[in-house]
């Protein structure tokens, strides 16, 4: 029995010989196998989104050709070389001042008197942006920031359009939502606004969102809209692609009055021997936007300030007066001319003090566009709904 047994045993080993050496083999090794895919992990950030639409283009009113039965002396010419301003007329308190007459005001450009062509007093559409600043630096203002925003937004009228941007570092700069009269779009953008960190980009988000305003229907038949910015921020500017002189030569390009409102409590307000503190720099940038552009700074001592400013720079937008002038100096130089308003002022009462932008940039001979820009920085309509 025992021999049997043993021949059993030899039997099957030479069997699972057999078995195993005609098995196919796997021409991979172990380490080529493939391997389970994980579990991609939850971001603690908002999603972006894809690539932003294209940036729509204005397209010129065409010039009709008028008949040629037409009498060429009573062809209608427009006088191109007139240049508007907006003004506003305030006392020593600041309040406006909304009854002075035509003769009262005296336009001079580079010290010489310049006549007077148009004058109104009359309210008229305004399309103006809300750049919001939504870096770290504004993460306990922001909710107080929107609250005040939406004020200004209902206080718009038939014909007022708006747009909103928020912005952070120079490839930040959002529109969250693009012109447009309706009102609900406007207050779900602004609730859309969150805080992200970044390096601020204040010089370019004004900018190119006062571009954007100053292009804005600029080629519509009869344009007289009124174009303003307000800009909230801590105004300290700590990464842009663009210098100051930079922005504030294409801002004298720019028929765009600048409001900002600048938390400046919070920067640091020491300075060095041979440097301004950041405090000092934010203020004295804000302050020049504002008096170049005819617009006004805001510097509030907390969020409750807030809702009375919004009030003050719906009152400014309101109130005010349009004049045109015909240019003395038809030079096209490129050259910059200062402007400056004069108001007589009344025999008994408070002082009238006539506030608009700085100067102006003459065109230059054959150059009728804009100043270039370089293509690394625009304005992208990231998330922006449309009306």
């Amino acid at each position: 029995m025992r021999r049997i047994f043993a021949v059993l045993l030899l039997v099957c080993g030479l069997i699972v010989v057999a078995v195993s050496q005609d098995r196919p083999r796997n021409a991979q090794p172990a380490s080529a196998q493939p391997q389970a895919t994980p579990t991609p992990q939850r971001q603690d950030r908002p999603p972006t989104l894809g690539e932003p639409p294209p940036v729509p283009k204005l397209k010129p009113t065409p010039t009709p050709t008028p008949p040629e039965t037409l009498d060429p002396d009573s062809i209608v010419r427009v006088n191109t070389d007139l240049v508007q301003l907006h003004v506003r007329v305030i006392d020593r308190n600041n309040k406006p001042i909304n009854d002075v007459p035509q003769n009262a005001f005296h336009v001079f450009e580079d010290g010489v008197p310049q006549p007077i062509e148009n004058f109104s007093r009359e309210e008229v559409p305004i399309s103006y942006g809300l750049a919001v600043d939504t870096s770290g630096s504004l993460r306990s203002q922001l909710q107080s920031v929107i609250d005040a925003g939406k004020t200004i937004i209902n206080s718009n009228k038939s014909g007022d359009e708006t747009f909103l941007v928020r912005f952070i570092s120079s490839d930040k700069i959002e529109t969250v939502q693009d012109f447009t009269p309706n009102k609900d779009l406007l207050m779900d953008g602004l609730d859309s606004f969150y805080v992200e960190g970044g390096q601020t980009a204040i010089i370019d988000a004004v900018y190119l969102s006062a571009e954007h305003v100053s292009e804005y229907k600029r080629g519509d038949e009869g344009d007289r809209r009124r174009r303003a910015l307000i800009v909230i921020t801590d105004g300290e500017d700590r990464n842009s692609f663009y210098k100051q002189e930079q922005l504030f030569a294409r801002l004298r390009e720019e028929d765009v009055q600048i409001f900002v409102i600048g938390f400046v409590n919070e920067l640091d307000k020491d300075a060095g021997m041979i440097r301004k503190s950041p405090r000092e720099k934010a203020v004295a940038l804000i302050n020049r936007l504002a008096t170049e552009t005819g617009g006004r700074a805001f510097f509030p001592e907390s969020i409750a300030d807030l809702p009375q400013i919004a009030n003050e720079i719906i009152r400014d937008l309101r109130t005010q007066y349009v004049i045109s002038y015909n240019p003395t100096n038809k030079a096209q130089d490129g050259s910059y001319r200062a402007i400056k308003v004069a108001v007589d002022q009344p025999s008994s009462g408070d002082k009238r003090i006539a506030l608009t932008r700085n100067g102006r940039l003459a065109r230059k001979e054959g150059n009728t566009g804009s100043t270039p820009k370089p293509p690394a920085v625009r304005l992208p309509t990231t998330g922006a709904k449309r009306p």
